[in-house]
């Protein structure tokens, strides 16, 4: 599986920004496709994910209401609609992928196999 991320930018809290993910590679059908956040000095955290199959979904309680994670199957591509933005939104967003998602939703990191490369940092000012 091969993943590209691209999006982030600086906005403003209560704003919003549309983070894309392009996937591809075998097997996909049966991944769960994550977004990872990295803040400044924290750990790597899962923040929302996709089942590639059936489109349900997961998300961190943080980001619950707040965040929206879609996926376009016919064009290979995983978004998350970040809406009403935080300072603690502020980070590197990583898309990533479980093979195994189709068995179980895994919402920990070491359970993905593949990742893409960070987008651009998210930065949320006042």
């Amino acid at each position: 599986v091969q993943l590209q991320a691209s999006g982030g930018g600086l906005v403003q809290a209560g704003g919003s920004l549309r983070l894309s993910c392009a996937a591809s590679g075998r097997l996909l059908n049966r991944s769960v496709i994550g977004w990872f956040r990295q803040s400044p000095g924290k750990e790597r955290d899962f923040v929302a994910g996709i089942s590639w199959s059936g489109g349900s979904t997961k998300y961190a309680d943080s980001v619950k209401d707040r965040f929206t994670i879609s996926r376009d199957s016919a064009k290979n591509m995983v978004y998350l609609q970040m809406n009403s933005l935080k300072t603690d939104d502020t980070g590197v967003y990583y898309c990533a992928a479980d093979r195994t998602g189709y068995y179980r939703f895994n919402t920990y990191k070491t359970a993905y196999e593949y990742w893409g490369q960070g987008t651009q940092g998210t930065q949320v000012t006042v």
